[in-house]
């Protein structure tokens, strides 16, 4: 794979919306066997696969750097500018020596260091830099609160003019508009990639939840349904399956997870379970059911316990919770449901009424499975806060975000 070289004036651990990004990209591009480098004025270090260079002279703060902006900002281009700018010809030659792709980030849009900028300008102008990808968060020119601090002519109107095979990148449709119109060019030839989210940070995973997502590919599921119980007949899994099944007709991606063993006090248990996967064969619902029982096991087969943590994960990260209960004694899933604010599905027995209240959707266990399948479709298509969260799963993990949008730009 290749080497890529990410450029700005800081790095992380230094929090700010571009550098977050750029930890991302870091891991991304890592993930899918790339190298990276990161040329930064300050940074840290990141972890295998990516490598730190920093030198200060690349930030935008420090005696000199804060000396030349004021002279930049006030119209004037000194020596001491150029030098600078000479010196740093050296070193990004230097930094970016085998490289084979640069992902910049606002150093081609805002004036924070234009002397970084004017030295960039002069290697790719001299055809010494590879494939340039010109992340541009921030557009100086269009900023009322820098467009006193720029002005026409060099080196300003480097941030204003494009820059020849060099494809730009921004953040939103918003952002394309306003940067075609400064360059003058067509849209279309500015990418669109969106910042992302880290799922499993932000809902704090288990690892083990984390494998499991990745493995049956659980963040692409639209619905991810969930059904906490033990494997015993009473809690009528048989019906769950067949629900699913009859789901994944109109949406393909519905999976469901099954979180509990078979039940301990009943031999006739282990025969219930076979009986299900049976059932999930011969319903084609196939990997659109994920029994963690078969599925979360040590390295010789055997089943693992799910930990509290594990399954507080998964009311997290579920859509929505199925249970088809032919009796309980209570329903605590319906307050752990509650609390996580995922829907519930759940059969119309006294105990999950008066647990649930109008807070659940409720069907007769002798409904077809069709019909509670689609009323399951439309309830949650009718929620917009389920369709975002689809959206933000399947469109705005980092993961997707590279697939969809970064890898095409490194070919």
């Amino acid at each position: 794979m290749s080497t890529i070289a990410i450029l700005h004036y800081a790095g992380p651990p230094y929090v700010g919306g571009v550098e977050i990004t750029m930890a991302a990209h870091a891991r991304v591009l890592v993930a899918h066997g790339h190298t990276v480098r990161m040329v930064v004025g300050q940074g840290g270090e990141l972890g295998p696969g990516v490598t730190l260079y920093a030198l200060p002279e690349l930030g935008s703060r420090g005696p000199l750097l804060e000396s030349l902006a004021a002279e930049l900002a006030a119209g004037h281009v000194s020596s001491a500018f150029t030098d600078l700018v000479e010196r740093l010809v050296d070193a990004l030659a230097e930094a970016l020596a085998g490289v084979d792709a640069l992902m910049v980030h606002n150093v081609l849009s805002l004036h924070k260091n234009l002397a970084f900028t004017a030295a960039l300008w002069h290697l790719h102008a001299a055809g010494r830099l590879p494939r340039l990808l010109a992340w541009c968060h921030d557009i100086a020119w269009l900023d009322p609160l820098y467009t006193p601090e720029v002005h026409p002519g060099q080196p300003w109107d480097l941030l204003r003019q494009p820059w020849p095979n060099t494809r730009y990148v921004v953040v939103s449709e918003d952002r394309r508009g306003m940067l075609a119109g400064l360059l003058g060019v067509e849209p279309g030839t500015i990418s669109v990639v969106t910042p992302g989210i880290d799922v499993a940070a932000l809902l704090k995973l288990e690892p083990e939840t984390r494998t499991l997502a990745t493995q049956f590919g659980l963040l692409d599921a639209a619905p991810l349904l969930l059904l906490p119980a033990r494997i015993t007949r009473r809690k009528n899994i048989e019906l769950a399956i067949t629900i699913v099944g009859a789901l994944r007709h109109s949406n393909p991606g519905a999976r469901l997870v099954i979180t509990g063993p078979p039940g301990p006090h009943n031999p006739a248990n282990a025969d219930y379970l076979r009986e299900l996967l049976r059932l999930r064969e011969r319903s084609g619902t196939g990997a659109g059911v994920v029994l963690l029982y078969e599925s979360f096991t040590d390295a010789a087969g055997r089943p693992r316990p799910v930990s509290d943590a594990m399954l507080a994960d998964f009311f997290h990260l579920c859509d929505g919770l199925l249970f088809p209960s032919r009796y309980e004694g209570f329903g605590i899933p319906m307050l752990e449901a509650g609390l996580s604010g995922m829907a519930i599905f759940c059969s119309d027995i006294p105990p999950l009424r008066a647990t649930a209240g109008p807070a659940a959707r409720y069907f007769q266990i002798t409904d077809p499975p069709e019909q509670i399948a689609q009323m399951i479709a439309e309830t949650l298509l009718a929620d917009p806060r389920y369709v975002l969260r689809r959206r933000v799963r399947t469109l705005y993990t980092w993961e997707a975000i590279y697939a969809r949008a970064i890898a095409p730009l490194l070919l």
